[in-house]
């Protein structure tokens, strides 16, 4: 029973060794199962820290990675190569690499130059090539299949630089980048992009790697000296940039007013930098990639930090930087497009694996396309003191901004921006937060600017720019309206230590020459700027950058005035249109119709045979033109015809009078010539200034040379027009307006006028070598002038107010005649005055002899009764108060008595109605003697009882 109880344990440690030596066989079998892959790793692990810190990051994340995937049938193993950071050590490694160890891929190398001969290597055996710190986009130029850019190439920077050149108005830059295939790599993209937003690129300064500080010195003293563009663009390792800054702060090139901008060749390890170095770029700013700060990251970062130091004892200031972090993903992604071809040697289904890899590594979203790491946003920071701030992003499709929203996306930003408002404060060299002007005359060379005038003789255009030599002083003085716009321009835009220098033809001979020739010699670099009377040219513009123009712009014509006054014999017609003259005439006669309607019964100067009638009609109505009417007006509706009739005739008459005054005084003077083809018609000489291009406009519109005649002042083209052609002189000049309205206000518009053509041209302006950054400066001080009263102070004082220009006689002799639609509403108001009195006179008339026209007898006829009517309008109206007043005083008055004194009876208007006219309702309206016993009725009370019916009939025709 013993034994039984002693065998309990013994059986119980049998037993779990036999299940512990089963675990121990199953993973065993399956680490059995796992493929060694062989990566080799070419980096500069001696020289620098790049290498030490990639390598390090590269064997964490294959560790953190298949410790999360222990079920990968894959597992990397990396064989470790030193470059030395030379380019046939890398070359050399690679191809032990590739021949004796076999590798799948390389990871590496760590430089540019190094990569430029791994590559060819890489696509001859088909072997991936990855890596991680060479940026620069020549090597995307060898486009091989087999080459991965697992960081951020250069080239897509640049458009970050220019959108901050940009926000800050800066017309120029100065690239300064070491002398090798990384910084050689990165400027052809950089001009390009820069050229293209108008910002110029004077001068490229490359610095040897080897180069002495001494050489370092002389290349910024150059710069300093001879260019005045004071915004540089910096492109180099940490090693040499930091050299670079350090001795730019000795000789004072990180003062105020400069501008210094570092790519992320040197922002990405700035935190490499002792103290000293980081202290010598105060006030620069650089842009690098953005990382966005995660948990993932900052877990790694501490992870990191106590790894690496506890390999690297020596290095404990070293941290973390980007090139660490892409060198972690990029050994992720070789991870699992490793595991995906499985243990192959198919370098080409390798590189189609590595291109379909996708996922969230330490940099953010890895995406490869076309071999290279894909990402949009960077960061701009700024260096103060020995820390850097951030001001800001950039992103591909928004620009500048101050903040990302919480997908990493630019925020309020729904457009491209290239604002300064869309950055933060920024500290610039000299501890100024005042932003720069980005240029500055090199005064240290110890000249002045030499600003060319133009020389004039016999006084041409004198008032826009005289240079005299001053024997008191013993100096040239220069004058003119030209140069007063420029001083004043340059009181805006300061451009302090200038001399005027005349411009002579270098040939000793001091020999005066062409506009064309000084803009050679500008462009040549004779002068730093030419000023004066310059016409902007497109040919010009070739050579030279122009300012704003400070003038009117164009070529016209002028010609002499002609007196047309004793050739127009009908003149006294040209104040009104044929319209109006016709409605005045018809008007006329519609008033005195009126009249004799309304005067007829009761006037006797309105009475009398029909001839007399229509005399006396036509006669009151014209008279009232003059006001010479006699007739005596007696009816109130004629009255008050008459009164609105003198009042439409004393408009029209005064109007009439000004306008003939206008045409017999004004209008007496038209251009001679009003068209070029009639020049050329009929050959007649062109004037033109001497020495100037608008002999070839002349030429350009086919003027022979015999017909033009250069002239070199106003004095001169006054003389050749006097002469005119068939005495040598010209007919017609072309010159610049400018000079014109000089011309014209010298003498007066009287003699010369303005006509078309005009060609266009630019004005003038003044003149810059081409990407002269004075030229922006100077131009906005010129529209501050032109916009201003400076510019009309300025034109008072050198030239008369003028205006003689064809338009100015256009308006006078083509457009002052007077026209209907000017005085509609006056003919509109007599009309309607004289209808309505015509109506009240005819409603009244029908009402007092309603008895005929509402005569119950049907056989009478319409016409019939229009007769009877008529006859009665025919005879005098003796029922007025006027005769019946002039009766009871004289007894029986005859009618002739009666017609003298009837003076303002009216049908309806003071007169009875006859009281007679009663009985002839009574009388039968188809009688013969009908129209006797009316006549009879109409008169009875003015003829003696006894009288006969053919006395009455004769006495009513004397009426």
């Amino acid at each position: 029973m013993a034994v039984k109880k002693n065998s309990h344990p013994f059986m119980i440690l049998i037993v779990t060794c036999w299940c512990l030596s089963l675990l121990l066989g199953g993973m065993a079998h399956i680490r059995n199962e796992s493929t060694v892959v062989k990566v080799g790793a070419v980096l500069d692990i001696s020289n620098g820290t790049v290498g030490k810190i990639g390598l390090s990051c590269i064997n964490m994340a294959l560790s953190d990675f298949y410790h999360s995937h222990s079920h990968y049938k894959t597992r990397i193993q990396i064989i470790i190569r030193d470059s030395h950071r030379d380019i046939v050590t890398a070359a050399e490694q690679v191809r032990d690499l590739i021949t004796n160890e076999k590798v799948q891929a390389i990871i590496g190398p760590t430089t540019t130059m190094e990569a430029n001969y791994v590559i060819q290597l890489g696509e001859k055996e088909q072997v991936p090539i990855v890596t991680f710190s060479a940026t620069s986009p020549s090597l995307a130029s060898l486009q091989s299949p087999y080459f991965f850019q697992i960081s951020q190439t250069d080239s897509a920077q640049v458009n970050a630089i220019t959108s901050i050149i940009q926000a800050f108005g800066w017309k120029q830059v100065v690239p300064i980048y070491v002398e090798n295939s990384f910084g050689e790599g990165l400027i052809p993209y950089l001009t390009n992009v820069l050229q293209q937003e108008n910002i110029q690129v004077p001068y490229l300064s490359a610095i040897s790697l080897s180069a002495t500080d001494d050489i370092i010195t002389q290349k910024l003293y150059k710069i300093m000296t001879t260019i005045p563009t004071r915004v540089f663009i910096v492109h180099m390792s940490p090693t040499l940039g930091s050299r670079l800054f350090t001795l730019a702060k000795k000789i004072g090139m990180m003062g105020e007013g400069y501008v210094w901008i570092v790519t992320d060749g040197m922002t990405n390890l700035f935190n490499s930098l002792n103290f000293s170095e980081r202290e010598s770029m105060e006030g620069v700013i650089g842009v690098r990639t953005y990382i966005p700060r995660t948990k993932k990251l900052d877990d790694f970062s501490k992870k990191w930090k106590r790894k690496f130091i506890s390999d690297n004892p020596t290095l404990v200031d070293t941290n973390l930087n980007i090139f660490g972090i892409w060198a972690y993903d990029a050994a992720i992604a070789l991870a699992m497009a490793i595991e995906r071809v499985g243990f192959t040697k198919n370098g080409e289904k390798l590189s189609e694996a590595l291109l379909n890899i996708r996922f969230n590594g330490l940099s953010g979203d890895f995406n490869v396309v076309e071999g290279k790491l894909q990402t949009s946003i960077y960061e701009i920071i700024n260096m103060f003191g020995d820390g850097e701030k951030r001001v800001g992003f950039w992103t591909l499709h928004n620009g500048l901004s101050k903040s990302l929203n919480t997908k990493g996306l630019i925020s309020n930003n729904s457009i491209y921006s290239s604002s300064q408002n869309d950055l933060g404060s920024i500290i610039w060299p000299g501890d100024m937060s005042s932003i720069p002007k980005g240029w500055e005359i090199p005064t240290i060379i110890g000249r002045k600017l030499r600003i060319g005038v133009p020389l004039q003789k016999n006084h041409n255009h004198t008032d826009f720019v005289e240079a005299t030599f001053d024997h008191s002083t013993n100096s040239i003085q220069v004058t003119g309206f030209s140069i007063d716009v420029f001083k004043a321009a340059v009181e805006i835009y300061p451009l302090p230590y200038y001399e005027f220098v005349p411009f002579t033809m270098p040939d000793g001979q001091n020999k005066i020459g062409t506009y064309e020739e000084m803009i050679i010699q500008l462009y040549h670099g004779k002068y730093d700027a030419v000023v004066g009377d310059i016409t902007i040219l497109a040919n010009r513009s070739n050579y030279v950058d122009f300012t704003m123009p400070y003038t009117e712009s164009g070529v016209t014509m002028v010609v002499s005035m002609k007196d047309n006054r004793k050739k127009n014999a009908w003149a006294f017609l040209k104040p009104l249109t044929w319209q109006l003259w016709v409605t005045t005439a018809c008007s006329f006669l519609f008033i005195g119709f009126v009249v004799w309607v309304l005067e007829h019964r009761i006037n006797n100067d309105f009475r009398g045979p029909p001839s007399h009638q229509i005399g006396t009609s036509l006669w009151f109505s014209f008279s009232t033109m003059v006001y010479a009417h006699r007739e005596k007006v007696v009816s109130n509706l004629g009255r008050f015809v008459v009164v609105v009739w003198v009042f439409v005739v004393l408009i029209v008459v005064q109007s009439y009078t000004a306008s003939l005054t206008s045409f017999l005084t004004v209008e007496q003077l038209t251009p001679a010539i009003t068209d070029v083809n009639q020049l050329l018609k009929n050959k007649m000489n062109v004037g033109y200034p001497k020495r100037s291009f608008v002999y070839g406009i002349l030429k350009g519109l086919s003027f022979p040379d015999y017909q033009l005649i250069p002239y070199h002042s106003a004095e001169e083209c006054n003389e050749l027009f006097i002469k005119g052609t068939e005495n040598g002189g010209i007919d017609a000049a072309f010159d610049e307006v400018p000079y014109v309205k000089v011309f014209l206000a010298t003498y007066s518009c009287l003699k010369y006028v303005m006509v078309e053509p005009r060609f266009k041209t630019g004005g003038f302006g003044y003149a810059f070598p081409k990407g002269s950054p004075y030229v922006a400066g100077i131009s906005r001080a010129i529209l501050n002038i032109t916009q201003g009263e400076k510019m009309r102070k300025l034109e008072n004082a050198w030239f008369k107010e003028v205006s003689c220009t064809q338009d100015s006689y256009a308006n006078i002799s083509f457009s002052n005649s007077l026209g209907l639609e000017s005085f509609w509403g006056l003919f509109l108001i007599a009309g309607v005055a004289s209808l309505l009195a015509l109506l009240i006179f005819v409603v009244t008339f029908l009402h007092q002899h309603k008895h005929i026209w509402l005569n119950n007898d049907q056989s009478a006829s319409i016409w019939r009764i229009i007769r009877v009517l008529a006859r009665i309008f025919d005879q005098r109206d003796l029922n007025c108060h006027i005769f019946k007043k002039s009766g009871n005083e004289n007894g029986n008055i005859s009618p002739r008595d009666v017609d003298s004194e009837a003076d303002e009876a009216s049908p309806g208007r003071d007169c009875a109605p006859s009281p007679s006219s009663q009985a002839e309702s009574n009388v039968p309206i188809d009688d013969e003697d009908f129209c006797q016993n009316t006549e009879m009725d109409a008169v009875q009370i003015a003829i003696p009882e006894g009288a006969s019916e053919d006395n009455c009939e004769i006495n009513s025709q004397e009426t």
